[in-house]
């Protein structure tokens, strides 16, 4: 296997509940996925086997080149970057940013006695600096906005140079300006060609950042579309995705999408 992730006929089970069913997905190097679906659609259930932190049911899973249920994850994970809610938990309150940041080598959190190279430093550093969080480093993380701390998952994510970027729902809980700003500063590092390939999960088309290139829609554990953002984000298939009629509308390289409008007529027979 070759591509970043490659997923055949992938289903998770759970109980009587089939949280994946049949996905078949491939996310090669250099491309920028958004992951869009309605609350209970798979999401962060794709989003865990990605990440190597669940094995599938049935079909193949393949990361990095390696296949879930072949390979060591303990291994594999520090080749992929996370930034995640269930991640966020477990960072201690009293650990300093720079701490948050810097432990990612050892794949830990909250610094005990291992010890890190200037290389380290200067790198956690750099990375706080490139989400304009570096102001932040000697802050302890449990006095942090909701957006300052998802920009310090980011920069720690980052920092073992993955060659898989996993975001689940970076800008949920932010306001206005908060998302604005992650969103701008996502675009920036999906624009950069040295970035490794990124996959974002949201529930917003409002939250794609620019420069994505690709979007998968899925509803009730199945893909609805998958491919090209330019072809794929349609309103047809948003709305089947979303279960309403949707209006969807292009702002240069930012998206919005509404519900239709129900016309006098509607309304009238709904009402009678």
């Amino acid at each position: 296997m070759s591509d970043v992730l490659e997923f055949a006929g992938v289903t998770v089970v759970r109980g009587q509940s089939a949280l994946l069913d049949d996905i078949t997905w491939e996310v090669e190097e250099g491309q920028r996925w958004v992951v869009l679906g309605p609350n209970g659609a798979g999401k962060t259930t794709l989003l865990q086997l990605a990440a190597a932190r669940m094995h599938p049911t049935r079909g193949v899973a393949g990361v990095l080149g390696e296949v879930l249920g072949a390979v060591d994850v303990f291994e594999l994970r520090p080749r992929i970057g996370l930034s995640s809610a269930a991640l966020a938990e477990r960072i201690p309150g009293d650990e300093v940013v720079h701490n948050v940041v810097v432990t990612a080598s050892y794949g830990v959190v909250g610094r005990w006695r291992e010890s890190y190279d200037r290389l380290d430093h200067e790198r956690a550093a750099q990375l706080l600096a490139a989400l304009g969080a570096d102001h932040l480093a000697d802050r302890l993380f449990g006095t942090l906005s909701e957006g300052e701390r998802k920009r310090v998952q980011i920069a720690r994510a980052l920092m073992t140079d993955p060659e898989l970027m996993l975001l689940d729902e970076p800008a949920a809980g932010l306001d206005l300006g908060g998302r604005e700003d992650l969103v701008r500063r996502l675009g920036d590092l999906a624009a950069d060609v040295e970035a490794p390939a990124l996959v974002l999960v949201t529930h917003h088309v409002e939250e794609i950042p620019p420069a994505f290139t690709d979007v998968l829609l899925l509803r009730d554990g199945r893909v609805i579309a998958q491919g090209p953002i330019e072809i794929t984000l349609t309103e047809e298939n948003l709305s089947q995705t979303f279960g309403l009629p949707l209006a969807l509308e292009r702002h240069g390289e930012r998206w919005s999408a509404r519900a239709r409008a129900v016309s006098g007529t509607s309304q009238a027979s709904a009402a009678s």
